[in-house]
């Protein structure tokens, strides 16, 4: 039998059962699917982390007080110094550090003519910004006065906060921001005035964006820290320093000062969201050995209902690998109708899903939005896979069909 008839045969078989075809077909296009979508949004994600992680200083670390934990980047005071600037000192004098950047941190609440929001602040020495983020810019007009206490940058979800129609500041413009802080038992509130003399350009870093920056003595006025940092960030004098300058803050002060970067900390969340993946990866495969079973029971059913045609076609002359290959055909046309399918479905779903999964920072700020990536490569081993799959479903049914004696078959009511 010539490769036309045998593929019109088959088919012909398939649409003679058209509601059990389609069924067992979307099995296998759901387990296709599944795996495409999970494929394209895992992509998705390492990039974005990948991304985050370029826009931070390879060279630097950020040191506060206590042991710090990669997991929520939280600090555990149970084994902890206070950072003064004695402290600030020492680790200047480490070998390999080329600067050692004191900061406080804290939180306020912004007024602007009239509209309020709760914003981050940042005390720091502003024009040592680019050391953390070498990418940082700008908008036109902004200056940077490290000297003035009453100047401010303001991060760029706190001037133009989400869903709002127009901006929250503006350059020039004074604002007031007021810090409580609890001295001898009794709540105290500080009020201060600043102009906004310089706007940043979305940066990537959330905690910048959502934050103001003033200087260190209008920080410590402020906040009311008395000189006590909450953290410092160090930039080593090459990023292949980093390490070293790790275990040389951990060899002068132990346990008492917790150190860590960003790539450390973007490690570790790519190893959780790989890990993540792969699980739920491994039920898209589970998926598709589902739909693959289907097959088995579709096509077994099938011999068993085409008992007397099997019967009929080896008495008029079919060899056994004619009907071999009937029905592998009939497999073959279920997964790559069900593996196309599924793979123009996962990649539609892949993007449905990253729209419905966008969501908006804990603190305001612009949404995140993480784009699945389909590499070509992944989709092709997607489609072979269902195929492959769908095939090897078929050989058991196969093989019984083409063992049929065609005297026994024709018998059968």
């Amino acid at each position: 039998m010539n490769p036309k008839d045998l593929f019109l045969l088959s088919f012909e078989a398939l649409v003679d059962r058209k509601v059990r075809t389609l069924l067992t077909i979307l099995m296998v296009v759901l387990g296709s699917s599944l795996v495409v979508v999970l494929n394209g949004l895992s992509a998705g994600q390492s990039a974005f982390l990948e991304k985050q992680l370029n826009t931070l200083a390879a060279n630097v670390l950020f040191v506060g007080s206590g042991q710090r934990s990669l997991s929520s980047f939280a600090t555990s005071t149970s084994n902890s110094i206070t950072i003064n600037d004695v402290i600030v000192q020492k680790l200047r004098s480490l070998p390999n550090v080329s600067d050692v950047i004191p900061e406080y941190t804290g939180s306020v609440q912004m007024n602007s003519e009239g509209n309020t929001q709760r914003a981050s602040i940042t005390a720091i020495d502003p024009s040592k910004l680019p050391v953390e983020l070498p990418n940082l810019e700008y908008v036109d007009g902004s200056t940077v006065s490290p000297g003035d206490r009453s100047a401010a940058l303001v991060g760029d979800t706190i001037v133009n906060p989400p869903g709002a129609d127009s901006a929250f500041v503006v350059l020039g413009q004074t604002i007031k921001a007021t810090a409580t802080y609890t001295d001898a038992g009794k709540q105290v509130t500080v009020v201060k005035n600043f102009v906004v003399t310089g706007i940043l350009k979305p940066s990537g870093n959330t905690g910048i964006d959502r934050s103001i920056i003033v200087n260190l003595d209008a920080g410590n006025q402020l906040l009311h820290k008395q000189n006590r940092y909450d953290q410092v960030i160090i930039a080593a004098t090459t990023p292949e320093d980093v390490d070293t300058v790790q275990q040389e803050i951990t060899g002068m002060f132990g346990k008492t000062l917790g150190a860590t970067t960003p790539k450390a900390i973007m490690a570790v969340r790519q190893q959780a969201a790989s890990g993540n993946a792969a699980f739920i990866l491994m039920v898209g495969i589970i998926a598709l050995v589902v739909g693959a079973v289907g097959i088995v029971t579709t096509l077994y059913n099938s011999v068993t209902e085409r008992i007397r045609e099997i019967g009929t076609m080896k008495a008029i002359g079919a060899q056994n690998i004619t009907i071999l290959a009937l029905f592998l055909v009939e497999a073959s046309l279920i997964g790559v109708i069900g593996a196309s399918l599924g793979t123009v479905i996962g990649i539609g779903g892949g993007y449905i899903m990253s729209i419905a999964t966008t969501t908006t920072p804990t603190g305001g700020g612009p949404p995140i939005h993480i784009p699945p990536i389909f590499v070509p490569m992944d989709l092709i081993k997607v489609w072979l896979l269902s195929l492959t799959l769908s095939v090897l479903a078929g050989m058991y049914p196969a093989w019984k069909a083409s063992k049929l004696s065609p005297m026994v078959a024709l018998r059968r009511e």
